[in-house]
């Protein structure tokens, strides 16, 4: 029987099952709870890749090799596995069952730091500023459209985006942003059969220059703050009526803002920054270089800045689903974490900042607080489907690739593990099906993918070919009651129990616990 690496043994595991308590405990002797919906979180990752409680049994037919396989959270705040899988998922979804044969632009909209708290935990005032962001662009294709095949004003032109809702930034703070995926051009309506109408027939458009992108850039901004100022956000006034937030989860408002800002919110270092790690460069060299220079393709107007210099071509099918990918990625990476040797956690940044910045060195309770002000609100959706994409699109039907079309004869047929320029590979026997495997003799693919295919497409593994014979595995049962779990794992002589979670002690509390009234959330939202 061969068990896979316990998560117990991870370093982010550790952390939060040693401090989580603690944090919760402080929390509510200062009387100021924690949300419900982040504790879940919390106590789901410490339940996340545990034997103890359920776990999958797969078997090899040929060599009678067996292995367990643990059920996942399934959350969508901090977990690296889960969110390492949705990210695989919702990547091949787009590239295999949405996206057309056509090239994509990818279109990034920051905003300013008070807006991006007010984002965090407003669902109905993030779909407004993003409905601004697809309007600007889908305006300003159709216009170049329009202007450069000299089509008629009431022509229909339609275009397509999804939309990511990213809440995080490279160093675990707290930042609400855009990756907007459009389709780099307009679906003009051609004459087709008459019981069906005109058919849509897309048009690529030449990428934007830099004046074209300040023009979106403009309007967007100028947009948001008519929009801030008719929700009474632009003006000056009583916090706990402007911001609700503040009223109802004062310690989520701190947590929030302190992240917002790049700040500690809790414990001994409250207020201070974030404390980091590198070869830093004095600032007073470095703003003229900042000032100067802007990538290609990027604007920045009034705090807003927008970026549109990634590209992918209509073909490149690999590169698209890397892009989708990056952008439904997780907020954290357990291989950038690491334990220093007097306890406090490093975590490496994926690039070099422009003053030098490498790493963010954290306490653990630090930490604990970081990945809290990261959990998205319950129904709050992060992927958003805009245009001739959207599901209750007229005509989205004529655009998706189609449903029932096979892998290997879709615009995606390749795998993640096969070499672009090798031939295709013959079609492997069929295995014998699990009682969790779908019927292959049906059609009609699910929507979510089967999670070794997942692990094959993007880590070129196979999780269900057996270490010992390569053969195929086969899931036998999924074993979830709590007596049979503990049987098989003692009769196995693997934990039958779940790792222990430290609990708070009073006496570290009031030593750790210091009063900090000045961490109020910015309410300057109108303050470009």
């Amino acid at each position: 029987m061969y068990a896979p690496r316990r998560p117990e043994e991870s370093i982010l595991y550790g952390v939060v099952a040693d401090h989580l308590e603690k944090f919760l405990a402080r929390a509510r002797d200062r009387e100021r709870t924690v949300p419900r919906f982040v504790e879940r979180e919390f106590r789901s990752f410490l339940d996340c890749g545990i034997l103890a409680h359920g776990f999958l049994r797969v078997r090899c037919d040929h060599c009678k090799t067996e292995r367990l396989v643990a059920f996942s959270c399934k959350g969508r705040g901090f977990c690296p596995s889960c969110g390492g899988r949705r990210m695989a998922d919702t990547a091949a979804h787009l590239v295999d069952r949405v996206f057309p044969e056509a090239p994509v632009r990818q279109w990034v909209l920051t905003l300013p730091w008070a807006l991006r708290y007010r984002m965090a935990y407003d669902p109905s005032l993030t779909s407004a500023v993003l409905t601004e962001l697809v309007r600007a662009v889908a305006s300003s294709l159709r216009r170049r459209a329009r202007k450069r095949w000299r089509l008629a004003p009431g022509a229909q032109l339609r275009c397509g985006a999804v939309t990511f809702v990213q809440r995080f930034g490279d160093a675990l703070n707290l930042n609400v942003h855009f990756h907007s995926l459009v389709l780099d051009g307009v679906f003009v309506p051609e004459a087709g059969d008459p019981k069906n109408g005109s058919r849509p027939r897309f048009r690529a458009l030449p990428p934007p220059d830099d004046r074209e992108v300040g023009l979106v850039a403009a309007r967007i901004a100028r947009r948001v703050a008519v929009l801030l100022k008719k929700r009474g956000l632009a003006d000056d006034g009583d916090p706990t009526e402007v911001d609700p937030l503040f009223r109802d989860q004062p310690l989520l408002a701190a947590l929030a803002g302190a992240s917002v800002r790049g700040r500690i919110a809790t414990g001994r270092r409250a207020g201070q920054t974030v404390l980091r790690f590198g070869d830093r460069i004095d600032p007073e060299d470095l703003e003229p270089r900042i000032e100067d220079a802007l990538p290609p393709r990027c604007a920045r107007v009034a705090g807003v800045s927008l970026h549109a210099d990634v590209a992918v071509p209509a073909r490149d099918r690999r590169r698209l689903e890397r892009l989708c990918r990056y952008t439904a990625r997780p907020p954290l990476s357990g291989e950038r974490l690491s334990r220093l040797e007097d306890g406090r956690l490093l975590y490496r940044l994926k690039r070099r900042w422009s003053d030098g910045t490498t790493a963010i060195v954290f306490e653990p309770q630090e930490l604990i607080e970081k990945l809290a002000a990261l959990v998205p609100p319950p129904r709050l959706n992060l992927v958003r489907y805009h245009g001739v994409l959207a599901p209750a699109a007229r005509r989205r039907a004529d655009v998706v690739p189609a449903s029932g079309q096979s892998r290997e004869n879709s615009p995606c047929g390749s795998t993640a593990g096969q070499d672009r320029d090798r031939p295709s590979r013959a079609r492997p026997a069929p295995t014998p099906r699990g009682p969790l495997d779908p019927d292959p003799a049906s059609d009609r693919r699910p929507r979510r993918y089967r999670w070794q295919e997942l692990m094959r497409r993007v880590f070129e593994i196979d999780v269900l070919r057996c270490p010992r014979c390569e053969g195929a595995m086969r899931i036998l049962a999924q074993i979830h009651p709590p007596e049979t779990t503990t049987a098989i794992l003692e009769w196995l002589n693997l934990p039958s129990r779940p790792p222990p979670v430290t609990a708070a002690e009073p006496t570290e509390l009031a030593m750790t616990d210091i009063d900090h009234d000045d961490l109020d959330p910015p309410h300057d939202a109108h303050e470009f």
